[in-house]
């Protein structure tokens, strides 16, 4: 006769009923979350900021390194990227004006796709036969373009004569995503994160108007880059290392 086995593993039936429960956990605390970022815009529009666009890349890039350093079992960086860009993507939508505006080169879907990734699903998306054009509407309140980086295109040599616009992510934010595919644009301030890459666009001798990628954060008027050969040069804006490395 077989003895009882102890320490056995839980019902598959057992296991449902716990995530029915975490999932209402959850969806009470997503609420109380996203009822707080409304706590906020009211209290920016009495402020009278309402109108203020509330993109705020260092602190994203702060909460997230701190989630992904947490300790877990289970959930992956992926996991947590996505839902955590979720959320800050809707608080931003509901604090003000937030919109996105692509410009994809040869494939944009893979633009639209890394967008909704950074952004999340909440801010509306226009896409653009140019460029030029996504970072026309990047101007307006709110605005943020997203631009493929293609080797038959240049855009960001506009960048130069647009210093309000700088760019402040490199698409997409986790290593294990593919390669860095896109930069995204906007009209805010850009600070060091403690892991940053810095753009820099130069025409140095016989090389014509080139895009370098910078490690650490360097300001516009850094006296290193200063001295470096080239008529056009400047710092367009640095965003934070892949947040998986």
């Amino acid at each position: 006769m077989s003895e009882a086995k102890t320490g056995s593993a839980p019902s598959l039936d057992a296991v449902r009923q716990r995530i029915d429960a975490l999932d209402a956990e959850l969806l009470r605390l997503v609420d109380e979350r996203a009822s707080l970022a409304r706590v906020v815009a009211a209290a920016k529009r009495a402020a009278g900021d309402g109108d203020k666009f509330a993109l705020r890349p260092g602190r994203e890039a702060a909460i997230l390194r701190r989630l992904i350093a947490a300790e877990r079992s289970a959930a992956g960086p992926g996991l947590v990227v996505r839902i955590w860009r979720e959320m800050i993507g809707d608080s931003l939508s509901v604090q003000g004006p937030f919109h996105l505006n692509a410009w994809g080169g040869k494939d944009p879907g893979r633009v639209v796709e890394l967008a909704r990734h950074r952004f999340g699903a909440a801010p509306p998306l226009r896409q653009f036969a140019k460029a030029e054009e996504a970072l026309a509407a990047a101007r307006a309140p709110g605005g943020v373009a997203v631009c493929a980086l293609a080797p038959d295109s240049a855009w960001w040599g506009r960048l130069l004569a647009e210093p309000q616009l700088k760019v402040f992510a490199a698409l997409p934010c986790l290593a294990a995503w593919g390669p860095m595919s896109a930069l995204a644009m906007a009209a805010v301030d850009v600070e060091p994160t403690g892991d940053d890459r810095t753009f820099w666009v130069t025409d140095a001798p016989g090389r014509g108007l080139k895009l370098f990628m910078l490690a650490g954060f360097y300001q516009r008027e850094d006296e290193r880059l200063a001295r470096a050969p080239g008529r056009l040069s400047g710092v367009i804006g640095a965003a934070p290392a892949p947040l998986d490395v």
